[in-house]
């Protein structure tokens, strides 16, 4: 299921790292697309929306949407 999320606080290179490897920990199968422009977080994976934006919460991170 492919899922978009509001991220806000993503600044650099090792903002989106740190995002594709929380969800990636989560789901090892997901795809992750990131765009820092927009502050969004495109996660194609069939783990529940919860616990996608929970992973992204936990790295430090507001998730909205």
């Amino acid at each position: 299921m492919n899922q978009i999320f509001t991220v806000e606080g993503m600044t650099c290179g090792h903002c989106e790292k740190a995002v594709t490897k929380a969800l990636l920990s989560l789901d090892a199968q997901a795809k992750v697309v990131i765009d820092r422009t927009h502050n969004t977080v495109q996660v194609d994976s069939e783990k529940n929306r919860e616990a996608l934006a929970q992973a992204i919460a936990n790295e430090g991170y507001r998730v909205s949407a």
